[in-house]
């Protein structure tokens, strides 16, 4: 099993410290992707035995930081409404939430093998959601008829990546880039028509 040793729901202790584990995790193979469990666990500031008992190997903490900002991810694009909201004013809010939380989470996310189930489900989720999302900014003509949404989606979450980037070195708000992402999503960055 690759998540928390446990199959049983965490006591509100245990999950707390599993939550500082996996946020500690985030911020030390960030700066070091060879850090160890111990060196981890020091971070922390707990047990090594702690973290052994929690994940069971290194792999085990490195799928269930996936899973985590996956959810994570998840969360922030459903906070944003994608199947209610309009579609503008959700791309937007998606955007940002997005942006917001991936920026927390560079790590783990840009891991490249994604081997537990629960990481790859909610991956699938998300891709599907943000699919969703273009096809109704597509049918509220958001988008130009016959738009390939495949490679629509492909420059969207590039736009993201970037837009991300750019929070790390500038510490932009999320809402600042989001309204970049989504202008140059819908309108390019060629000179406007008249």
């Amino acid at each position: 099993m690759s998540g928390p040793t446990r199959e049983r729901p965490l006591r509100a202790d245990t999950e707390r410290t599993v939550r500082t584990i996996l946020e500690t995790a985030e911020r030390v193979l960030s700066e070091d992707p060879s850090a160890s469990l111990g060196q981890i666990a020091a971070a922390a500031g707990v047990a090594r035995t702690t973290v052994h008992r929690r994940f069971v190997s290194r792999e085990a903490l490195l799928d269930a930081l996936a899973s985590h900002a996956f959810r994570q991810v998840e969360e922030a694009i459903d906070a944003g409404r994608p199947e209610t909201a309009p579609p503008l004013v959700s791309l937007h809010q998606v955007t940002a939430n997005v942006i917001q939380v991936k920026s927390g989470w560079r790590f783990a996310i840009s891991q490249p093998q994604l081997r537990d189930p629960e990481a790859v489900a909610a991956h699938e989720r998300i891709f599907a959601k943000g699919l969703m999302l273009l096809e109704r900014a597509l049918e509220a003509e958001l988008l130009r008829p016959g738009t390939d949404l495949a490679w629509a989606q492909r420059v969207y979450h590039a736009l993201i990546e970037q837009a991300i980037l750019e929070r790390a070195a500038s510490d932009m708000d999320p809402d600042t880039l989001a309204a970049a992402v989504v202008d140059t999503l819908l309108h390019g960055v060629g000179p406007l028509k008249r």
